[in-house]
């Protein structure tokens, strides 16, 4: 397979927000597969806030970004061509694949790839509901908060990918949930607003 990669690596550190001038796309051949590795064609990729942290240089939970590297990112795809009887092509896999539309990966490292099943779950889905925002939220609300019927959880980031999900599955448990406002003239409205949103119903959060 004659195929060429195009991927973006971090050209430059942001100041503040960043630039199209802080990436570079990048095109090369991708070289031919030895045994045990996998090509994926990513067709999803997962563009999260902590992408910008990692692009500074400073310490952090996390390593920071390398310069003139592909941007780091998590991607679901397709593989497209095999040398490991462990992914066969065709099969959905997600990964950290990062900014790029091909990912060439050693099969046998650990955690690189995980099989993925798209018969009755869309593949965009286990970047989101399914995937790795998804589990959070489950696990943080299940698992960590256990809310009981007619209690009110509270999310400071419901417009966000583990936010939504958190307040979904509260209503889904006949757990009332609520976003905090943005701005002083709104909160006194919020608090009335939450108040009235608790249930009574027997429900509960179950594993």
């Amino acid at each position: 397979m004659n195929l060429i990669n195009k991927k973006f690596v971090l050209a430059s550190r942001p100041d503040g927000e960043p630039s199209a001038d802080n990436f570079r796309l990048v095109e090369a051949p991708l070289p031919a597969l030895v045994d045990g590795q996998v090509l994926v064609r990513n067709h999803y990729l997962s563009l999260d806030p902590y992408m910008r942290g990692r692009m500074n240089e400073g310490k952090s939970y996390a390593s920071p970004q390398p310069l003139n590297e592909v941007m780091i990112g998590g991607t679901v795809g397709e593989v497209v061509d095999s040398r490991s009887a462990d992914f066969p092509v065709g099969d959905a896999v997600v990964g950290m694949g990062g900014w790029q539309e091909y990912l060439l990966v050693d099969a046998h490292a650990r955690g690189v790839l995980q099989k993925v099943d798209c018969s009755r779950i869309p593949l965009s889905a286990y970047l989101g509901a399914v995937g790795m925002p998804g589990i959070t939220a489950w696990y943080g609300l299940v698992k960590i908060l256990a809310p009981k019927a007619g209690e009110t959880v509270v999310v400071s980031a419901a417009s966000g990918a583990v936010g939504s999900v958190v307040g979904q599955l509260a209503r889904l448990a006949a757990v009332a949930s609520s976003e905090p406002p943005v701005g002083r003239r709104n909160v006194a409205q919020w608090s009335r607003t939450t108040a009235s949103m608790r249930v009574s119903t027997t429900g509960s959060m179950r594993s």
